[in-house]
C-alpha cells in the first residue's frame, strides 16, 4: 500500500488534472466566480452580489476563498477550483490520519484509496462547488470530536470539532452535522468508561460551544454588523432570506429539488461506486462489530446513519447533501478492506466494475462517432456543440473505454485493486486534459458571448434580460442587468427606459422565451444556444415607444443549488 506521501502524489495526479484548462460552467460555478470578481472589484467582501442584485442563498465564505486564490495565482481559470482541490487533499489527509489513529498505521491507505476512488469525491473535488470545502470542514470537526471522544480528554480537539462545524455552518447551512455525532456517543459512553479506550472525562462542553460561535462568528458578526447598521432595506431582506428562508424553510418546506424518501439509496448505488460494490460484505461485517459494542463503528456508522436520515426526511434532496457521510463511511471500512479485498468475489466484483464501465464508454464512443440513432446529432444541437468538438470528444470516450478494457485484461482478479487504481486514475486524467477542454467553450458560454460581441460591435452598450450567471461571466466589455429573480415583466420596465435612452447603440441579450410583446420581432438577431436554451440580440430601435410590457410566466431565474 502506498504511504502518505504517494497517497497524497496520486490524489493531485488524478485531481488536478487539466486545473486552467476550462473556464466555469453551469449551474453552480458561474456565480460563484461572479460573485467572487465583485468582491474584489467593489471591495464589498461581506454581500455578495450576482450582477446587480444581492446573491442571498449562500454566505460569502467560499467566495471569499475564491477571490483570495485569485489574489494569489492572479488567473481565475486556475483560482476558481483551488479551494475544491485544495479541500479534497485536505480530506484525503483527515481520512489517513483519523484511520490511523483508531485502527493503526496499515490501515490508513485503505480509508484514503476507498475515498479517492469513490466516483462523488473525484466528481467534487474537480467542480468549483461549496460542497467539497464543506465536507473538508465536516470531516475536520469529526476528526477533532472523535479524537476528543475516544483518545481523550483532549480539550483543544474538542474547540477544533466546534469550531470546524461553525466554520462549516457558514460556509453551508448544514456545516453542524458533525455534532450530531455526540447522539451514538451518548450510546456507547458507558462502554467507554469500563473498556481500555481513553474515557473523555473532566472536559468542559463549553468548550465545544464556544469554538462553535467563533466558527460561526467569522461571517455572521460582521455580516449582521454591516447590515443592521446600514438604512439600505435590501441589506435587511439580505439578513431575513440568507438566515431564515434558505435555512429552517429550505429544509422544512423546500420549494424545489423534490425527491421521493428512497432517493439517496440510488445516489449511494450510483455515485458511490465502486465501494457501494463492496456494501453485501461490509454491512454484515459492520453488524457484528456494532453488536461487539466496537464504539469507533458506533460513532462513525451511527453519525453517517443520522446525516442519511437527516437528509432523508427533508423533501428537497440533492446527491450532494449526503456527501458529507462518505469520508466517515471510508473509515468504518478500512480495518474490513485488507480481508475483503483477498475474497475472489470481491475481486471479481471489482473488475466487473471496470469491465462494464470501460463497456458502457466504448459503446457511447461508438454510437456517437456513427450517430446511430442521430443520438450525436441531438446532442449536438442541444450543447450547440460543433461537428468537430463532437468527434474529438467522442473520440476520447473510446479510447477512454479501450484502455479501461485493456487495463482490466492486464490486472485480471489477482489486481482488482490496482486495476481500479489505474482506470480511475485513467478516467479523470482523460476528462480534466482532453473532454473538459473540448466542451468548455460550448458549456461555459464563451462561445455564445463571442458571438454576441462580434455582433454588436466593440462600441455598442449590451444589457442583459432573463440571463444566466455564465453570461455575465463570459461578457466582453461592462454589461447592464436589471435584475436576476426579478419577475421578467418587470425587467423589460426598466429595460425599455435603457434602450429608449440610446436606441442606436444599445443593444440587449435576452432569452427567447423572455421576449417582450412590445418588441419588433423582426428586428431580433438570433444569436445562438446554450444552456439549452435559444439566445436574442434585440437592437434598441426594435422597441415600440409607448408599449407597456404585460405581467406573463417568468422561467427558472431562482436558485438552482
Amino acid at each position: 500500500m502506498p504511504s502518505l506521501a504517494a497517497l497524497l502524489a496520486l490524489g493531485l495526479l488524478m485531481l488536478a488534472a487539466g486545473i486552467g484548462l476550462r473556464d466555469p460552467s453551469p449551474p453552480d460555478e458561474p456565480r460563484f466566480v461572479l460573485a467572487a470578481q465583485q468582491m474584489i472589484a467593489s471591495g464589498d467582501w461581506l454581500f455578495p452580489r450576482r450582477g446587480s442584485e444581492l446573491y442571498a442563498h449562500k454566505p460569502a465564505v467560499f467566495m471569499w476563498l475564491q477571490a483570495a486564490a485569485y489574489t494569489v495565482v492572479g488567473n481565475w481559470r486556475v483560482a476558481f477550483l483551488l479551494p475544491s482541490l485544495l479541500a479534497a487533499m485536505a480530506t484525503l489527509w483527515l481520512c489517513w490520519d483519523l484511520t490511523a489513529r483508531l485502527w493503526g498505521r496499515r490501515f490508513a491507505p485503505y480509508a484514503a484509496l476507498a475515498l479517492l476512488l469513490c466516483l462523488q469525491f473525484g466528481l467534487q473535488a474537480r467542480r468549483a462547488q461549496i460542497d467539497m470545502v464543506l465536507v473538508a470542514l465536516t470531516t475536520l470537526s469529526l476528526w477533532a470530536l472523535l479524537i476528543h471522544l475516544l483518545k481523550g480528554p483532549n480539550r483543544p480537539a474538542l474547540w477544533l470539532g466546534g469550531f470546524a462545524a461553525g466554520l462549516g455552518t457558514v460556509t453551508k447551512g448544514v456545516g453542524f452535522l458533525p455534532l450530531l455525532v455526540l447522539l451514538p456517543w451518548l450510546r456507547v459512553r458507558r462502554d467507554l468508561q469500563q473498556g481500555s479506550v481513553a474515557t473523555p472525562t473532566g472536559w468542559r462542553w463549553s468548550l465545544l460551544t464556544v469554538g462553535f460561535l467563533c466558527g460561526v462568528g467569522l461571517w455572521l458578526l460582521p455580516m449582521l454588523h454591516g447590515a443592521l447598521g446600514s438604512d439600505d432595506p435590501a441589506l435587511h431582506g439580505y439578513v431575513d432570506e440568507i438566515l431564515l428562508r434558505q435555512t429552517g424553510e429550505r429544509y422544512a418546506n423546500a420549494w424545489h429539488h423534490r425527491q421521493p424518501p428512497w432517493y439517496y439509496l440510488q445516489v449511494i448505488a450510483t455515485l458511490w461506486l465502486p465501494g457501494a460494490l463492496l456494501l453485501p460484505w461490509l454491512l454484515p461485517a459492520w453488524v457484528r462489530r456494532l453488536r461487539r459494542r466496537d464504539p469507533r463503528q458506533w460513532l462513525l456508522l451511527g453519525w453517517s446513519v443520522l446525516v442519511l436520515l437527516f437528509f432523508s426526511l427533508s423533501a428537497g434532496k440533492r446527491e450532494v447533501y449526503i456527501f458529507p457521510a462518505l469520508p466517515a463511511l471510508c473509515i468504518a471500512a478500512a480495518p474490513l478492506l485488507p480481508g475483503l479485498l483477498r475474497k475472489p468475489a470481491v475481486r471479481r466484483t471489482l473488475l466487473g466494475y471496470v469491465l462494464a464501465l470501460a463497456a458502457i464508454l466504448v459503446a457511447i464512443g461508438v454510437v456517437g462517432l456513427t450517430d446511430a440513432g442521430g443520438m450525436a446529432s441531438r446532442l449536438g444541437e442541444q450543447r450547440a456543440l460543433t461537428p468537430t468538438e463532437l468527434g474529438d470528444a467522442f473520440v476520447w470516450v473510446l479510447l477512454t473505454g479501450l484502455a479501461g478494457l485493456a487495463v482490466a485484461g492486464w490486472g485480471r482478479r489477482r489486481r482488482a485493486g490496482a486495476v481500479v487504481i489505474v482506470f480511475t486514475t485513467l478516467l479523470w486524467g482523460v476528462h480534466g486534459l482532453r473532454l473538459a477542454p473540448i466542451l468548455d467553450a460550448s458549456s461555459s458560454a464563451r462561445t455564445l458571448m463571442q458571438a454576441v460581441g462580434a455582433r454588436i460591435g466593440p462600441q455598442a452598450e449590451l444589457g442583459m434580460l432573463a440571463w444566466r450567471e455564465q453570461h455575465l461571466l463570459q461578457a466582453d466589455r461592462p454589461t447592464t442587468d436589471f435584475g436576476f429573480e426579478r419577475p421578467w415583466h418587470l425587467q423589460w420596465q426598466d429595460a425599455s427606459v435603457w434602450l429608449q435612452q440610446r436606441p442606436a447603440e444599445r443593444w440587449l441579450f435576452v432569452l427567447d422565451d423572455a421576449l417582450s410583446p412590445c418588441v419588433d420581432a423582426t428586428q431580433t438577431v438570433p444569436i445562438g444556444r446554450s444552456s439549452r436554451r435559444d439566445w436574442l440580440l434585440v437592437p434598441g430601435s426594435a422597441w415600440r415607444a409607448g408599449c407597456v410590457t404585460p405581467e406573463f410566466a417568468s422561467g427558472d431565474g431562482a436558485e438552482r443549488d
